[in-house]
């Protein structure tokens, strides 16, 4: 219903006026003067103003001087009443802005009719405004709702949903499942890949996210590479791990982007109603409390919480200051993991891994440690002594092992950026007297792909001296074979996540075959890590790999026992009838 304010100074006209308006359908006020009328025009925006133009106090012509010179009425239909029917007068009105003039005295059916058309003539004009003023709300609350790159719902439509599911539960006495999951070293996509890659990747997983989950459960996508989902009517915990198993499945099938295929890694973690939290900001955080003790510890790929995760904070501020005198105070060591030629059976190179003796929490291994190390930027005098301790004593097993022995050092993407990086090297081989042939160096795919042509000038600098070089965990970064061919590399290593799987998950059989078929083609060695069992030994045998290292010969040792084995010249089993 249109609202017309009508300000007439004479009463009966007025009233008049406004009971003629009512019966014909508008709702209408009024006002006696014009300092009035213009108060009520500034407080209810009326669709239309009929004034009369001689008035006390203020006139009509001043009345509209003042409407249009302020934004929020500057546009509202104005229509004069007035005797005046000078051709002047019409002008003057006119001018500053009136839309029409009824001159009194004049019929309901004149005024009506001046009233309506100009009303219609108003909506015409104001539509367009009306509708894109519509679309921009609609999008404001899209964009306030709905994440614009991969249409899931936001963070904010997240709460609420949370918030729904516990109501529902509270009447059924089932559980809600929050679960918080991030793509691992997914910003490496970004610096090797492109950003609009990354935007395809995340769009990739939110839509087999999406087909993975029931339709009354939300995927939603908080930012960045982080992902959340909400599984209402959930009876038991069984029932989400039997789901995780089947999300994880689905997103570590590879993904075929723009010609490159991508595997994705994800940690996952889980809180649920009730057990874990009463609203939805605690089971947010609890299932991301979750992700970050998982990754600390190196375990499966999704973490139930625990109330014991929240210690982690106060544990790392405490290994925090014992690492920063650790090395000062020689409490790290080296173990060492055979490597063995899957042809002969025997072991052909060690890799060094750092181990710290903790004063009070006994023997910790690197994943305990090492992101600290990295946090407090210890990690390039720590990845000093590290090779200079492994050569040291590769160059004092060379007596004892019948094969030359080659020793495999980890570079962390921080040592491999360094400017001196080949004269660091060149200068601990000249200290310790080792052979450069007999070195390797380990490099991460993720480290080689950041600049490519920094990359390649340090690795021919590397080879300069004489070493081998290895890609460490290939399979999990986001390399190019053209690049591959660009990198003076001597060995692949394929990432044990593929290994565990090859027997029992098709699509890391696949990885693993590709892997060790590409590597051929470029004339490299590959060592396979993680191998414990005999089935994912004949595995490798019959798909060609040069070498392994795992349980199934031997973990990591101490020099000591590693020195034992050199002795006994200890080889793997089911050799072939030539070893």
């Amino acid at each position: 219903m249109k609202l017309i304010l009508v300000i007439e100074d004479e009463q009966a006209i007025r009233s008049n006026m406004l009971k003629l308006l009512t019966l014909s359908g508008f709702q209408a006020i009024g006002a006696e003067n014009g300092r009035m009328g213009v108060q009520m025009a500034q407080v209810y925006l009326p669709d239309l103003v009929l004034c009369d133009i001689m008035m006390p106090d203020l006139d009509g012509y001043e009345v509209l001087n003042t409407l249009r010179q302020q934004p929020e009425t500057a546009m509202i239909p104005f229509i004069f009443l007035s005797a005046k029917a000078e051709r002047s007068d019409l002008r003057y009105g006119m001018n500053l802005g009136a839309d029409d003039y009824v001159t009194k005295p004049f019929t309901s059916r004149e005024l009506l009719e001046a009233i309506k058309a100009r009303l219609a003539k108003q909506e015409t004009v104001t539509q367009p405004y009306v509708d894109e003023m519509k679309r921009a709300a609609e999008s404001l609350s899209t964009v306030a709702y709905c994440d614009p790159l991969t249409s899931l719902p936001n963070r904010i439509v997240l709460r609420h949903r949370i918030q729904e599911s516990i109501v529902q539960a509270q009447r059924s006495s089932q559980l809600v499942a929050v679960i918080c999951l991030n793509i691992d070293r997914f910003n490496e996509i970004n610096a090797t890949l492109g950003y609009s890659m990354g935007d395809l990747v995340l769009q990739a997983v939110a839509q087999r996210l999406s087909q993975c989950v029931s339709p009354q459960d939300t995927v939603a996508r908080l930012g960045g590479d982080e992902f959340s989902i909400v599984l209402v009517r959930v009876p038991d915990r069984e029932a989400v791990t039997e789901l995780m198993s089947t999300i994880l499945g689905a997103l570590r099938a590879p993904y075929l982007i723009n010609g490159e295929i991508i595997a994705l890694r994800v940690s996952v973690g889980i809180a649920l109603y009730p057990e874990h939290g009463a609203n939805p900001d605690q089971l947010l955080s609890r299932a991301e409390t979750s992700i970050r003790w998982g990754r600390k510890q190196g375990e499966k790929e999704f973490q139930f919480y625990q109330p014991s995760m929240d210690l982690i904070d106060a544990e790392r501020r405490l290994l925090e200051t014992d690492l920063r005198s650790a090395l000062d105070n020689n409490e790290f060591l080296l173990y060492y993991q055979p490597q063995v030629n899957l042809i002969t059976g025997r072991m052909v190179g060690m890799e060094a891994l750092v181990r710290w003796q903790h004063p009070q929490r006994g023997l910790l291994p690197p994943n305990r440690f090492i992101h600290l190390a990295e946090d407090l930027d210890l990690v390039i005098p720590l990845g000093a002594w590290v090779l200079k301790q492994a050569c040291l004593q590769a160059q004092a097993w060379q007596s004892i092992s019948l094969v030359p022995l080659r020793m495999s050092v980890n570079l962390s993407a921080r040592q491999f950026k360094q400017a001196n990086l080949a004269a660091c090297v060149a200068q601990t081989l000249q200290e310790t007297g080792l052979n450069p042939k007999l070195l390797v160096m380990e490099v991460t795919e993720t480290s080689l792909m950041e600049d490519i042509d920094d990359t390649v000038e340090k690795l021919r600098d590397l080879k300069a001296i004489g070493m081998e070089i290895s890609i460490d965990d290939f399979g999990t970064g986001y390399s190019s074979l053209n690049y591959l061919r660009r990198f003076p590399l001597d060995t692949l290593k394929i990432d044990r996540s593929f290994v565990a799987q090859v027997m029992s998950d098709s699509n890391d059989a696949a990885i693993a075959t590709a892997i060790i078929a590409m590597a051929q083609s470029l004339k490299l060695k590959v060592i396979a890590e993680g191998v414990e069992t005999e089935d994912q030994l004949a595995f490798l045998r019959k798909h060609g790999c040069y070498a392994m290292q795992g349980f199934l010969f031997s973990p990591a040792l101490p020099a000591a026992e590693i020195e034992a084995l050199l002795k006994q010249d200890k080889r793997l089993n089911a050799l072939t009838a030539n070893s």
